[in-house]
């Protein structure tokens, strides 16, 4: 099927979807992938922190489990997400105290630095104008006030054994996203992004995800329960747009899976931004 097929977005402008399934997605994601990500991201007691875009809550637990006592403001666009997000913290982390609040990282509803620290996981890429969130961010952060960045890069998966059919369902993900005027090779821009926003002392790691038999939980929660879970949740649109066929599709994921078993392996970036707010 040609990729240049024209693609409607999905409801919603998310990509993934709202469904209960991927809500268990994102907890199962950022639960594996909780050293990788949030190593070196702790936060005073006291201190003033937005979440920016916490959707459903996923990093939201792991914030205020790792930073007991501080001040978090958790905000997203979706409702129905904030409603999931405020459920799973008062069950996984009873007694944290977070500010809910529903807003648009186009206009944040917050005066001139409100925030000493901002965290936004996996927001950029779906941003129709990402730099203009990050310069709106920066609006709301006090000046020396740090912001962490982490976004994925779909490019950067690579296994074994390769596929050509694989590679094409991925390579579908990408252009639905698109569709939505969102970017999943965004993690290569963070750096640029930051930068960009007028941001200064701007720093990116990467953070890799390796498995393989040697790291069988791994293959199972990262390689088969958050990539291709994610891809796959995909397939409808993706065969509704002309991009594949059914039988193309689920040959692509069953190849994905594959990298899974015993002679298997996958790999997959994500960069971690850090940055801190001008002082002048």
């Amino acid at each position: 099927m040609n990729s240049s097929t024209t693609v409607a977005p999905p409801d919603g402008g998310y990509v993934h979807g709202y469904s209960g399934r991927e809500t268990r997605r994102l907890g199962e994601q950022a639960n594996a992938l909780v050293e990788l990500l949030h190593e070196g991201t702790r936060y005073a007691a006291g201190s003033r922190v937005l979440e920016a875009g916490c959707g459903v809550g996923a990093q939201t637990v792991h914030l205020v489990s790792r930073s007991p006592g501080v001040r978090l403001t958790a905000l997203d666009v979706s409702r129905a997400s904030l409603g999931r997000a405020r459920a799973r913290v008062e069950s996984e982390c009873p007694g944290a105290s977070v500010e809910w609040r529903h807003g648009d990282l186009r206009g944040l509803p917050f005066p001139d630095g409100a925030f000493d620290h901002v965290f936004a996981c996996f927001v950029l890429e779906h941003l129709v104008d990402p730099l203009g969130a990050l310069v709106e961010l920066r609006r709301v952060l006090r000046p020396g006030g740090t912001i962490t960045v982490i976004e994925g890069d779909h490019g950067s998966a690579f296994f074994h054994p390769d596929s050509p059919h694989a590679r094409a369902v991925i390579a579908h993900q990408i252009t639905l996203q698109a569709a939505t005027g969102g970017d999943a090779l965004v993690g290569r821009r963070v750096e640029p992004l930051l930068s960009a926003a007028g941001y200064d002392q701007v720093r990116v790691d990467p953070r890799t995800v390796y498995a393989d038999r040697s790291r069988p939980g791994l293959a199972r929660q990262f390689t088969i329960g958050t990539f291709t879970a994610m891809v796959a949740g995909v397939r409808d649109e993706a065969v509704a747009a002309g991009l594949t066929t059914p039988a193309d599709w689920d040959r692509g994921i069953a190849d994905l899976r594959r990298a899974a078993e015993k002679d298997g392996t996958f790999h997959y970036t994500f960069f971690k931004g850090t940055a801190v707010s001008p002082t002048f």
